[in-house]
């Protein structure tokens, strides 16, 4: 096997920590053309459908992307702006705050970039970036605040699957799940004190968390134990009563049992229990995207109005908010700690390395 390396590295380069942000993917275009290999990347990955490899491509590729994209396509558009996808841009909004306030706190040895596990700006990519710039520390945050396998442990599988090929590997933290993380639970709660300051209060909160087929849960898979934590959480920290909130589960598709309860189900049955108004929140979420801005802004919307329902709000994703940001950056920041940068000559540095025999 052939390793990649750097051959033209200079031993005056300052040594450089990357922070690399991640989130899910995004396709190019609203358009069953570019929805196809965006799809067909997504839902071949082996942690995002624990399906027979055979049986799953007859049914993926013979059934599903002959379908599918049309339909996502129209869904995407509705949600496409003049910036393009929401969740990349948003993506790029997060990295840039998260950017500017690393530097100011520890100096301009941090770089930040932000890639997508599926479509582009892609990990392999941007890791590509990240090394040719010099960097010899990384920090990874995927953007999942609760750990799952299909998103964070996926994240992890391609990271690993880029430095199997690389000569030089860089010390590395890994962000594995920020479910609890003080400054997150307090950026959540802050979101929905502004709205009910903004709106009022509703006669219930929902907590809509995404999916997960039954049998990961089963199979040992943290995510549904960490949702309902931050749902906890924040609770406490709004002061809420048990009955003036409930978790649910969304976007689950196929025909196995999903975690539940289920979202649409749960907003279908609430009016006739006397629940006529509600407030709607995504803490599993980092970021608007078509999962957040259609399915739970518009087409839950619809079916809790149609049950009955008389008022229906969707609390919009901390995406680039200062509490947000902040949090975040505090997440990393933390992970920084014992990679402070020291007073570095490179004159001196380059000197030592030619005595040594070094061609740089």
């Amino acid at each position: 096997m052939s390793y990649r390396g750097t051959t033209d590295y200079d031993h005056g380069t300052p040594p450089l920590t990357g922070v690399l942000v991640t989130n899910l993917g995004t396709p190019q275009a609203p358009t069953a053309k570019a929805l196809r290999p965006y799809l067909k990347q997504f839902l071949s990955d082996p942690r995002v459908v624990e399906v027979p490899r055979l049986i799953w491509w007859l049914i993926l590729n013979g059934i599903i992307l002959n379908t599918r994209p049309k339909r996502s396509a129209e869904a995407y558009s509705e949600v496409w702006t003049d910036r393009g996808s929401p969740l990349l841009y948003h993506l790029m909004d997060q990295v840039s705050g998260i950017e500017e306030r690393l530097k100011s706190r520890v100096g301009d040895h941090v770089m930040v970039r932000g890639a997508m596990r599926y479509g582009n700006p892609s990990i392999p990519s941007v890791l590509q970036d990240l090394f040719n710039a010099g960097i010899q520390r990384l920090v990874v945050l995927p953007l999942y605040p609760q750990y799952a396998g299909p998103t964070t442990g996926s994240t992890f599988d391609e990271i690993a699957a880029d430095f199997v090929t690389r000569r030089w590997l860089p010390n590395f933290r890994f962000i594995a799940n920020y479910c609890d993380d003080p400054g997150y639970i307090a950026a959540v709660a802050a979101s929905i004190r502004q709205h009910w300051e903004q709106h009022g209060r509703a006669d219930k909160l929902i907590f809509s968390y995404h999916g997960s087929p039954q049998r990961y849960l089963q199979n040992g898979d943290p995510y549904h134990c960490q949702c309902h934590k931050t749902t906890r959480l924040v609770a406490e920290a709004l002061g809420l009563d048990p009955d003036d909130y409930l978790s649910t589960f969304q976007s689950r598709f196929g025909r196995e049992e999903w975690i539940k309860p289920y979202t649409d189900e749960t907003l279908k049955s609430l009016p006739e229990k006397g629940v006529k108004s509600l407030q709607i929140i995504c803490p599993g979420f980092s970021a608007d995207c078509l999962e957040t801005i259609e399915e739970i802004g518009m087409e839950n919307r619809d079916y809790f109005l149609e049950a009955g329902g008389t008022r229906y709000e969707y609390i919009p994703c901390l995406n680039a908010s200062t509490d947000h940001l902040d949090a975040l950056t505090d997440r990393i920041q933390r992970e920084l700690i014992g990679w402070e940068a020291s007073a570095y000559d490179p004159q001196k540095s380059r000197s030592e390395a030619e005595a040594f025999g070094a061609l740089r």
